[in-house]
């Protein structure tokens, strides 16, 4: 299989960080892409051209990470990540959206930022609040969490590990660790699993996306 993929996108990283809690690191080829040229392999997989997309062994393509982390379960042949019916996933479902929602309004802020629009506009004001919004709400469930609760993290936990991971490369002005301690002792456990740091190893620093590119 080969996934296209960016240093970085949380949502990318989300999938690297699947593949190695699904152990399936050596079937599937990582090709980092500069989504903003267009390359034709991913036009050609994902009418969209985004990024991550993975092609399966049978070059059907998949998209976006939270259907490719669904299919990588598939593949697998383990609900570890997205159990398969009831309560528990949409559970999961729901930390996901939520990591992922963090994310996406994260980008477009720095979006913002980057066409000229005005930290204190209208429009930045709003995706930071829903930056804000969703920590809190992710304090929240840390508080409620057992201390154990990462050892074996699911799509909703990767998808929130990402997300601050995100935050804590393009922003470290917001100093989140510090208002929400119960996210962040979780977030610190999460780190030390063997799928995050393996994802992590990848990602360096660069220039901020443009949230189109992205999911």
């Amino acid at each position: 299989m080969k996934l296209y993929s960016s240093v970085l996108s949380p949502y990318a990283r989300k999938v690297r960080a699947a593949i190695h809690a699904l152990g399936l690191q050596d079937r599937v080829e990582i090709i980092n892409v500069n989504i903003s040229a267009s390359p034709a392999e991913v036009v050609n997989a994902n009418p969209l051209c985004k990024i991550p997309t993975l092609l399966g062994d049978d070059g059907t393509a998949m998209y976006d990470s939270r259907v490719i982390v669904e299919y990588l379960g598939v593949v697998a042949g383990s609900d570890m990540l997205v159990p398969a019916a009831g309560m528990a996933r949409c559970m999961v479902l729901r930390t996901q959206a939520l990591g992922d929602g963090s994310a996406d309004a994260a980008i477009l802020y720095r979006g913002l930022l980057a066409a000229g629009i005005a930290p204190d506009a209208g429009p930045a004001v709003r995706q930071m609040a829903a930056v804000e919004r969703g920590l809190a709400a992710l304090e929240r469930m840390a508080r409620e969490s057992a201390p154990d609760a990462v050892a074996r993290p699911d799509a909703g936990a990767l998808s929130v590990g990402c997300a601050l991971g995100f935050l804590d490369a393009r922003f470290a002005e917001l100093g989140w660790t510090g208002q929400y301690p119960a996210l962040a002792e979780w977030y610190a456990r999460l780190c030390r699993v063997d799928c995050m740091r393996r994802s992590a190893s990848q990602d360096t620093a660069g220039t901020s996306p443009s949230g189109a590119s992205y999911r």
